[in-house]
């Protein structure tokens, strides 16, 4: 039987994170996560989907002629056939970026995809689900996201930084939860303690709201 893996969506869309905001990117959206996070917007992701071959996912994907190419979820990892699909969507010759939780193993991964981890701070609900071993595993190729529901979030974010030296490790990605956090707020603390980070928005949710396939 050929790899499969359970899909929710596959759209062509403007990233709205990372260090590629803004670019035109086609996403992959896998079905499931074990995770449930209290911010959590794509919670129609955790069921349902379609089982697809994957030569068929990619298939699709190269269609839209991408340069850039983003598998998210639900959670990824949690479909073991998701490093088989990430490889071969790297032969596509796009930039192919992996978001993901801090709860799953991050190794074996293809070295060319970039890798947008999550550290789930103590506001998400699911901290304790961190598996900081992956904090070894990380490169300057790679991201690492810190979502921000509040002041005990920054800290605390603040102080994993310092722990684990990660300003030396991997870009450092900071985000105010939506319509939770003032951004402006946000913003205030990180030049008021000279940060290594770099803030972001979500560029999707100011431009289409919580719209499913945008």
């Amino acid at each position: 039987m050929m790899a499969q893996c359970r899909v929710t969506e596959i759209f062509y869309s403007l990233q709205g994170e990372t260090r590629t905001v803004g670019l035109p990117t086609v996403f992959v959206r896998l079905t499931g996560c074990p995770l449930r996070c209290g911010y959590c917007d794509t919670e129609y992701a955790f069921y349902g989907g379609q089982k697809r071959e994957i030569s068929d996912i990619v298939a699709e994907v190269a269609a839209y002629q991408p340069r850039y190419i983003t598998v998210s979820g639900g959670e990824p990892l949690a479909q073991s056939s998701c490093r088989q699909l990430l490889s071969e969507l790297c032969d596509l010759g796009a930039e192919v970026s992996l978001e993901t939780s801090g709860a799953m193993d991050i190794s074996n991964i293809d070295p060319r995809v970039i890798r947008v981890m999550d550290l789930k701070t103590p506001g998400s609900g699911e901290e304790k689900r961190n598996r900081y071993q992956n904090l070894q595993l990380l490169t300057t190729h790679d991201q690492l996201k810190f979502v921000i529901c509040h002041r005990q979030d920054y800290d605390w974010s603040v102080e994993t930084i310092r722990t684990y030296q990660l300003q030396d490790r991997c870009e450092l990605l900071f985000s105010p939860v939506h319509s939770e956090l003032d951004p402006a707020e946000l913003a205030e603390w990180i030049i008021a303690d000279n940060l290594p980070v770099r803030m972001q928005v979500q560029l999707h949710k100011y431009l289409w709201q919580d719209a499913q396939g945008r």
